[in-house]
């Protein structure tokens, strides 16, 4: 609990209790306070009273929990970051994030420091001791220490600061709680009847606007307030018309909030359901004025009733509970056991600590599932299960320590072969560079990892002198022969041949389709004619009175066709994937419109947007016949 100006505080509680045991002037009739709103007067205390006292509580503790309550954002794990980038962390932590959402954070960082900080200090001692020294006279300094200890008190120092700024703006609430409290005694004192409505919604409004006050001053100072509302209502010669409007409209209010604790009751999640009758209790005291004296008891006690069904329940869910402890605490020693069992001794590769690290996370996940165990039963269990988790975070951190320096050894074997590949980048003996080139390329992938802050630009290094050599090595490869440059030659006249003929049919284009792939091959670096000859097979099959689908098969055949001549397998196999992928999309188009003809089921089918919705699916319908053709010619043909 915040505790400054705790004096001020009591005098305002002294105050608060004058107010409540005050005796009306002669202006004022006696009242009897209703139960609906139990002041410090003493009432008779049954089971339902200890139901509504408990919800009360719980409501005031929320208040004030909402104000202070630290936000939680995610957590890195800082176990694999050395002292150096644990303070880097820790100062860019406090520098970007506000003070109250930053905890988690701060805890997680002070836990590997203090881990490797002391290992460090173990270690230096351990030399120390091994040179002949005496364990009274060992001592040990880090700068890194003064640095850290530097930015953990300036955030204990926000923290506090942020805190005791939430207390003084608690204290001042109260203050003004209390304010509003004697203008309201005030207003009922000295009422004017063509003023007093406007008056007291004006204190009203006030009073909605006023934040969280501490838990211990919540009830008391809500109670005394609402007694006076009620004053106001009942004692005064308050207009009927204002009265009755507002006795009408906070009762069909207040049955809602009945009705909904009601169903509450029925809801399986008891947390669930009680958490949301804190809401209704809040919306009740906070949100909705008095009702009429007449239905005051009656409404009350219907809430009332609803809180106690839903408060029994709750007690009797944390009673079995109870009982299910050992039960709990039985399962979560069969999970520790696992975790403390888990073998690593196997594990040497970055991938089977990745998969053993996926394993412990998932009997932790298991652990915590298993269900909350109240402190006093669950820190012997939570003692073993850290010791259990503990004892593998050691050994995997041993190895990533290990695998650092394997990085290294990796790094200078990479950077070797960078110096190979650069110096045969220029060479022109093919035969022996281009087997050096992939003796160095396959000694290359068996190399493990590298520091990740070298992996990229020594992989652009080296990249680019294989590149480089082999881009040399099929430029000379491909180079134009005599007889492939007549080859090269006659498809290009026969292009423009086909450019000039004027009348074509059906078995004139097949056969020049058949006679370009007859002509024989083209070398490597001139196969964009053969997206010219397409492009011209296409035009021509396009002038042709044939109907679309065989239209589109025969361009696909030319295509596909031209492919398996060149042996260009690897664009065969794109050209196969392109067109289930346009079948997988044709499909879903389908799928979506005729979906959102359910939306029209009710429309006349000359509907405008209902017969647009069915022609677009007869088109995709006839568009997914020549794609599944298409793939069923590709997968015909042997290659």
């Amino acid at each position: 609990m915040l505790d400054n100006n705790e004096g001020n505080v009591e005098k305002t509680v002294e105050k608060i209790e004058e107010v409540v045991h005050e005796t009306p002037d002669s202006k004022v009739e006696k009242v009897e306070v209703p139960k609906e709103t139990p002041t410090v007067v003493a009432v008779k205390v049954d089971e339902t009273s200890k139901a509504i006292e408990e919800m009360e509580n719980s409501v005031a503790e929320e208040a004030e929990k909402n104000e202070v309550k630290e936000e939680k954002t995610a957590v890195l794990d800082y176990t694999v970051l050395s002292l150096e980038e644990l303070i880097k962390e820790l100062q860019n932590t406090l520098s970007n994030n506000p003070v109250h959402k930053i905890k988690d954070q701060i805890e997680a960082v002070k836990s590997a420091f203090n881990t490797k900080f002391g290992a460090l200090l173990a270690e230096n001692k351990k030399v120390f001791l091994a040179e002949g020294g005496n364990t009274i006279d060992f001592q040990y300094s880090n700068p890194l220490k003064g640095e850290y200890n530097t930015l953990l008190s300036d955030y204990k120092k926000q923290r506090d600061a942020h805190y005791n700024a939430i207390e003084k703006q608690m204290n001042d609430n109260l203050d003004r709680r209390t304010e509003v409290i004697e203008k309201l005694k005030n207003l009922i004192e000295d009422a004017d009847a063509n003023t007093m409505y406007k008056e007291f919604r004006v204190l009203q409004d006030a009073w909605r606007s006023i934040g969280a006050v501490s838990k211990t001053r919540y009830n008391d100072t809500w109670k005394t307030y609402h007694h006076h509302v009620e004053r106001f209502y009942d004692l005064l010669h308050l207009s009927n018309d204002f009265r009755d409007l507002d006795f009408k409209n906070n009762l069909e209010e207040k049955l809602k909030i009945v009705a909904k604790a009601e169903a509450l009751a029925e809801i399986t999640d008891v947390n669930e359901a009680f958490k949301e009758l804190q809401e209704l209790h809040k919306i009740w005291k906070e949100d909705v004025g008095p009702v009429a004296k007449e239905v005051r008891e009656d409404v009350w006690q219907k809430f009332s009733a609803a809180t106690k069904k839903i408060h029994d329940k709750r007690h009797e869910h944390f009673r079995d509970m109870k009982s299910k402890y050992q039960e709990i605490i039985n399962l979560k020693f069969i999970v520790i056991e696992q975790l403390d069992g888990y073998d690593t001794s196997k594990n040497k590769t970055h991938k089977d600590w990745q998969n053993s690290i996926n394993d412990i996370e998932k009997l932790r996940q298991e652990y915590f599932n298993i269900g909350k165990l109240p402190y006093a039963k669950s820190e012997e269990v939570w003692q073993k299960f850290k010791a259990a988790t503990k004892k593998f975070n050691n050994s995997k951190n041993l190895f990533y320590k290990d695998e650092k320096n394997e990085q290294q050894e990796n790094l200078k074997k990479k950077q070797a072969l960078i110096e190979v590949a650069e110096s045969l980048k220029e060479s022109e003996d093919w035969v022996v560079a281009t087997e050096a080139m992939k003796k160095v390329q396959s000694d290359w992938k068996k190399i493990g990892h590298v520091p990740r802050k070298f992996s990229d630009d020594i992989w652009k290094k080296f990249k680019a002198a294989c590149n480089s050599y082999f881009d040399r090595y099929h430029d000379q490869k491909n180079a134009v022969s005599k007889e492939q440059q007549e080859t090269v030659d006659a498809k290009k006249a026969f292009i423009e041949s086909l450019k000039e003929e004027k009348a074509h049919t059906k078995e004139s284009v097949l056969e020049a389709i058949k006679t370009w792939q007859e002509m024989g091959q083209l070398p490597r670096n001139v196969r964009h004619l053969e997206g010219k000859f397409n492009k011209q097979i296409d035009r021509l099959l396009e002038s042709l009175s044939l109907d679309k689908k065989e239209v589109s098969m025969l361009k696909f055949a030319n295509v596909v066709d031209g492919l398996v001549a060149n042996k260009d397998f690897r664009k065969l196999d794109s050209e196969e994937l392109f067109v289930r992928k346009k079948i997988d999309e044709v499909v879903r188009e389908m799928q979506q419109l005729e979906n959102n003809l359910g939306f029209f089921s009710n429309a006349k089918e000359d509907n405008p947007l209902v017969v647009n919705v069915k022609n677009r699916v007869l088109e995709f319908k006839e568009d997914l016949d020549i794609w599944k053709e298409k793939l069923r010619y590709i997968k015909s043909l042997e290659y």
